[in-house]
């Protein structure tokens, strides 16, 4: 399989379009003609994890974060990117990230996270907005099912678990095709009247231009009469963090002892106890202080995330317990996660994760 190929497929399992707009994910380096002679899951494509696909002659490297992540003015190697960089380059591999994409995927992240502290009624923290759009075509009534199923395979009418979901209204509809037209049905300079369908459908802003030309493709119309409506409904299914409930509550005290042995802690960072009973815990993989005030409004007894920083402790002025638990700590199940995605959808190249430790931060205990 190309790498072309590999990213046309993997994005259909995780769109690399939902990421944030401030992220550098997808293709970072390398040549997307080349064949894939084995893929490489890292956390971060540092220069040891470089190291690591060409004693294997892997050629493809999938790390979380971008290891390219401002704008690069020279590769030289006086730097830890630049030096992953060149050597990637010299040796003919490539280097994609997913980074944001998988904080914001429904079963990325934040999913993890929460399956591991074992949160039930699961929900987005913070909901993707101004992402959802409608289409509204009118479509003559003996080609609805035709339109209906190329605008469905395009990726229109998915709603969380549902697929195929759209809704029809017949009416009339009246139009006058003049000199220079081709019309399907009707006489030039004479008003035709059609029985027609108003076929509705809902889809992701990033799914535009696919539907639209699945939709102009498909329509026997000439010119085709639709209209594309911006939505304010949040996207339910997408977005950054998460939260869910305990089976049962917990002291603070009792909790802290709980995190820390999920996630095989050495020290959690925390503000003071609250004298609260947890119940329900809002999470957030990676810098996640952002997150407090969505914490704060869904309810949250206590937020998980990594990088808060002293002030931050401040803001949630002793109404949730706040627990730091490092940034890669929180985000360390992501090379499993994507090792298990990876394995089961793509079998023809050899797919594993990296060895090497490159989360940053040690502590002395």
């Amino acid at each position: 399989m190309k790498i072309k190929a590999f990213i046309k497929n993997f994005e259909q399992i995780i769109p690399i379009r939902q990421a944030e707009d401030f992220d550098n994910v997808g293709l970072l380096c390398g040549n997307a003609e080349r064949e894939i002679s084995g893929l490489l899951i890292a956390h971060d494509a540092l220069e040891s994890v470089v190291d690591e696909a060409i004693e294997k002659n892997f050629n493809l490297i999938l790390c979380f974060h971008p290891i390219i992540f401002s704008g690069l003015k020279s590769i030289t190697g006086k730097n830890y990117v630049e030096r992953a960089v060149l050597k990637a380059l010299e040796n003919k591999i490539a280097i994609y990230a997913i980074h944001t994409a998988f904080d914001n995927d429904y079963f990325g992240v934040n999913y993890k996270i929460c399956e591991v502290l074992s949160l039930k009624n699961q929900k987005i923290l913070m909901p993707k907005e101004n992402q959802l759009k409608k289409l509204e075509v009118y479509v003559p009534v003996e080609s609805v099912e035709k339109l209906k199923n190329a605008l469905f395979e395009a990726g229109a009418g998915n709603i969380g678990f549902y697929d195929e979901c759209s809704f029809s209204l017949s009416g009339n509809g009246t139009f006058r095709p003049l000199e220079g037209s081709n019309p399907v049905t009707g006489t030039h300079n004479e008003r035709e009247n059609a029985k027609e369908v108003m076929l509705s459908v809902i889809f992701e802003d990033y799914k535009k231009h696919q539907i639209l030309f699945a939709m102009k493709q498909n329509h026997p119309y000439e010119e085709v009469a639709y209209q594309l409506i911006s939505l304010e409904n949040e996207n339910q299914y997408t977005g950054l963090g998460r939260f869910g409930d305990l089976d049962s509550e917990m002291d603070e005290v009792d909790f802290l002892k709980f995190v820390k042995e999920k996630f095989n802690l050495d020290v959690i960072r925390h503000n003071n106890l609250t004298q609260k009973k947890i119940r329900r815990v809002g999470v957030l993989g990676g810098s996640g202080a952002s997150g407090i005030k969505a914490a704060q409004s869904a309810g949250c007894d206590a937020y998980l995330s990594g990088d808060i920083k002293y002030h931050d402790f401040f803001s949630a002025e002793d109404k949730l317990l706040l627990c730091d638990i490092g940034h890669f700590e929180s985000e360390q199940f992501v090379t499993q996660q994507l090792f298990e995605i990876l394995s089961e959808k793509f079998t023809t190249f050899a797919v594993a994760k990296t060895t090497q430790k490159t989360n940053p931060v040690n502590y002395f205990i």
